[in-house]
């Protein structure tokens, strides 16, 4: 449908804006009317307004108390951003809205907004340029390895098969299987590093890449990076950056500089937007200058005159990968949240939450069993093995830190840690909340010693008992769970 502008009137402040014919609504056909009352409940507003009240209380999230979860990087979300991302002249947009007309701007400061940050991301990364399309990490993950496909059949390159760690995200092995790869494991050393040698083994002509996480998934950074790059390149494959890991070495390492080919981002993770709860999510994927031809389309581009555009001529793009430009509402808080913080507040937000991890992990190195002791980055891994042998497992732990207030780290992830609990502070938490929970984690510890047995009844102080986890993977039959 076109929309044709005939008249124009200014706003307040002067800008020409257009008035648009809009046809009127088409007559709905009468098979598709209800012959009868929908029926709906009949209550007044109050008590709809206290049944969503109540229902939102359900939800844990970080601004009600602390969220450790490994890997997620639940960090608090600043509301300047949500001020931001509703600004009526953000808000009140229509992707389908002419670029620019005779007269008027219209989408020219959205557009210029996704240019900026695209530019933004790839000097954070030291990626040549991005495409904000993705609308979650692993949807990011996704477009990464269809590029990476994209790639190889325009090279002729017959390629089989990617590699990743096993301490790799679950969403790896998805993306490249849904991409029509096998999936190929290599393992983890003693040290926590991907382990070079078996890597020798697996690496082949016809390996498409490798996706790794740096720091990995045990908090360390990957110190053999340049020779796993190497090796990979001389097989004729590429590097995917898996980053969701991002928030530990912002302004300290880029991945463009460490070897690496294609990248996503968590801008719902390292740059403060919402995360959680199915989203939504941004997860930009930035590329090499010899991968750009194959980023999804549209593109936006700067013309001659200084205005923006959205280019679609390009023949060997992977085409679209979702409605529009991704999730509009998540970028403009991410780009916020980057010019607020500046260069030298994304260095400090990295600092501050590798020192946070550090300091937790020195706290409990004396009741938790530290598979990996060595200083980490932003996360860290304890194993609840020395607990597992009087009963208490780790989901026993995660289950007794509801009762206290506070949402569970990742339990049993990275798959290579028995029992593992895997804790991310993130850099916006304060010394005290660190603390309590060090206090708390102490407490459970010893009442594991003591008194093991107590631990199958929490959590008490949710409305639902605990269920039968092994019923539950095992009996699909909701009505039974409870």
């Amino acid at each position: 449908m076109e929309l044709i502008f005939k008249k124009s009137k200014k706003d307040r402040r002067g800008t020409i804006l257009p008035k648009c014919d809009v046809p009127p609504a088409q007559k709905i056909n009468q098979k598709y009317l209800r012959t009868i009352e929908s029926k709906l409940p009949n209550v007044s507003e109050p008590e709809v307004v206290r049944h969503f009240t109540n229902l939102a209380k359900l939800n844990f999230n970080v601004d009600e108390n602390f969220y450790p979860l490994g890997s997620c990087t639940m960090k608090y979300n600043p509301k300047f951003l949500e001020k931001a991302a509703t600004m009526k002249y953000f808000s009140d947009l229509h992707p389908l809205q002419p670029q620019i007309i005779k007269g008027g701007m219209l989408t020219q400061g959205a557009l210029e907004l996704i240019w900026n940050l695209e530019n933004l991301l790839s000097e954070i990364t030291g990626m040549d340029e991005f495409t904000t399309h993705p609308m979650a990490g692993a949807h990011g993950e996704l477009t990464g390895v269809m590029l990476m496909a994209a790639y190889h059949k325009q090279k002729g390159n017959r390629r089989t098969h990617i590699i990743i760690p096993d301490s790799g995200h679950g969403t790896n092995p998805a993306s490249a299987a849904i991409a029509g790869y096998e999936v190929k494991s290599v393992k983890t050393s003693a040290k926590g590093l991907l382990d070079i040698e078996e890597l020798k083994k697996i690496l082949n002509e016809e390996t498409a890449g490798l996706m790794l996480t740096c720091p990995n998934t045990l908090g360390i950074f990957e110190s053999q990076i340049k020779e796993i790059s190497d090796l990979t390149h001389k097989a004729g494959g590429l590097m995917y950056y898996d980053g969701a890991n991002l928030n530990a070495i912002m302004g300290k390492a880029r991945p463009g500089d460490l070897g690496f080919d294609i990248v996503h981002l968590n801008l719902h993770k390292t740059f403060a937007t919402p995360h959680g709860a199915g989203g939504p999510g941004s997860g930009p994927v930035g590329v090499k200058k010899y991968l750009t031809e194959f980023l999804p389309i549209s593109r936006v581009v700067k013309r001659a005159d200084g205005t923006f555009a959205l280019d679609y001529d390009k023949p060997l793009s992977i085409g679209y990968i979702s409605p529009f430009y991704g999730n509009y509402g998540v970028l403009i808080k991410a780009y916020t949240y980057i010019l607020l913080m500046g260069k030298q507040g994304l260095i400090d937000a990295s600092e501050n939450a590798v020192i946070n991890a550090n300091y937790i992990k020195s706290k409990l190195k004396n009741y938790y069993d530290i598979p990996y002791p060595e200083n980490c980055l932003h996360e860290f891994v304890i194993s609840a093995t020395k607990q597992a042998e009087k009963g208490v497992h780790a989901i026993d732990i995660a289950k007794a830190l509801i009762d206290k207030g506070i949402h569970p780290p990742t339990v049993y992830f990275p798959l290579n840690v028995k029992e593992a609990i895997m804790i991310e502070p993130t850099e916006t938490e304060s010394k005290e909340t660190l603390d309590e929970f060090i206090n708390i984690m102490i407490e459970l510890s010893l009442l594991a010693e003591k008194n093991p047995d107590i631990f199958k009844n929490f959590p008490k102080t949710t409305s639902v008992s605990r269920l039968d986890e092994v019923k539950a993977a095992k009996d699909m039959n909701l009505a039974s769970l409870a």
